[in-house]
């Protein structure tokens, strides 16, 4: 026969299952918790890289495209369609003032010049000619005036006879109206061969100059023609490397074709472009930096072409130290320009995670060894800094590495 239980024995019995059970669910949270510990994405605290927010000064800057350039660069041109006959030097060779590069073939153009040379001593002798032949034609003009001159003194002095006599009745009144006609006719050749000697000098002195100005121009052609023969002569113009010469013996070389270039590979330059959407901002005597790596080269804008090609606009950088060591001629490099100050801004450093002014979401470090995504509206920006507007206070540690394996994290802990 069965024996009833009593109530305390019951009540005994259900405390300690709710104890068990209470026991098992505070553990299995437990282990929930520790696995979602576990399993939440970390990273590495040394593959990271924070900038710690401050306040300064900012010079603001864009940046543009940069490559290196030799301060002097000559290229040296064919002056006449010739051909190349010797070839004296190679590239990378150092060459003086006067130092010869190569041979171009000049005979025919020797030739020529000499040609011009005989024609330049026959048009020399037909001026002395011109010249001989108008001072006689004058000479004689100027002798048939003085006998006009002595033959008109005679007929006054037969005049005056004239009438002298037919005051004293021994002359007639035809023969003074004679005397009178034969002065005033001679007196009229007189005049008409002054006028003529005038004329004759005005006509031969035009035609004087208009030959000499002939013979000059064609002296001029000459000069230009023997410059052009002295720049046939292939030479260096001044101390420097040649940097490329056409070494092709034989070739056909036309008027006007590069056939040599020398620079000057011991200074250098940095020619810049930029998007014309900043042209603006960019004028010659701004304050520009130019970083090769790590290290950062002062300079100057120099010159800024005013038209743009292809959506950008170039310039030219000259550096203070032109002879820096990690200089090379068509080296790659980083140009910022400055053209603003700010003063009293926050700021963090700049790195790649920067493209422009606006808003980004950036991780900061909480004081839980946690990075948390956070929205950040940044301004301007130099090489080193840029500027933050908002979402970031001083003192803030805010990662500026790569993060873009973490785009879609909101939190991350860091190992």
């Amino acid at each position: 026969m069965d024996r009833e239980i009593p109530k305390k024995e019951l009540l005994k019995e259900r405390n300690k299952k709710i104890i068990r059970f209470s026991i098992i669910g505070v553990a299995c949270i437990a282990a929930i918790s520790v696995l979602i510990s576990l399993m939440r994405t970390g990273v590495e605290r040394k593959d990271l890289v924070f900038s710690t927010v401050d306040k300064g000064t900012i010079e603001v800057s864009v940046s543009a495209s940069g490559k290196v350039a030799p301060a002097f660069e000559e290229i040296i041109n064919s002056p006449i369609n010739t051909r190349i006959v010797e070839v004296y030097r190679k590239g990378g060779d150092s060459v003086n003032v006067g130092t010869p590069i190569l041979k171009l073939d000049l005979q025919s153009t020797e030739t020529e010049y000499n040609k011009l040379l005989d024609e330049e001593q026959m048009r020399r002798y037909k001026l002395e000619q011109l010249k001989v032949n108008n001072q006689t034609k004058l000479n004689d003009m100027a002798m048939q005036i003085k006998v006009s001159a002595m033959k008109l003194n005679r007929m006054k002095v037969e005049l005056r006879n004239e009438h002298y006599l037919d005051s004293l009745g021994a002359g007639t009144t035809d023969k003074v109206r004679q005397a009178e006609l034969s002065y005033n006719v001679a007196q009229l050749e007189y005049e008409q061969l002054k006028q003529q000697y005038t004329n004759e000098q005005q006509v031969r002195a035009a035609e004087l100059k208009v030959q000499e100005l002939d013979f000059n121009i064609f002296r001029k052609s000459l000069a230009e023609m023997k410059r052009t023969l002295d720049d046939a002569q292939i030479r260096s113009p001044r101390k420097a490397i040649l940097t490329y010469i056409n070494n092709q013996v034989g070739a056909q070389v036309a008027q006007g074709a590069q056939v040599a270039v020398i620079s000057d590979l011991s200074h250098f330059k940095v020619e810049g472009e930029i998007a014309d959407t900043y042209g603006d901002r960019v004028s010659a005597g701004g304050k520009a930096i130019v970083k090769i790596g790590s290290e950062k080269l002062e300079g100057t804008v120099s010159s800024v072409t005013p038209l743009s090609k292809n959506g950008v606009i170039s310039f030219t950088v000259q550096l203070a130290e032109d002879n820096n060591k990690r200089l090379r001629s068509g080296l790659k490099v980083d140009v910022y320009v400055m053209n603003a100050v700010k003063e009293d801004v926050m700021r963090i450093a700049n790195a790649s995670f920067y493209v422009g002014r606006g808003e980004y979401e950036l991780f900061v470090l909480t004081s839980s060894d946690e990075i948390v995504k956070r929205k950040v509206q940044l301004g301007d920006s130099n090489f080193e800094s840029v500027e933050v507007i908002s979402g970031l206070k001083v003192g803030d540690k805010v990662v500026v590495s790569d993060m873009s394996s973490y785009k879609n994290k909101n939190k991350l802990k860091v190992k």
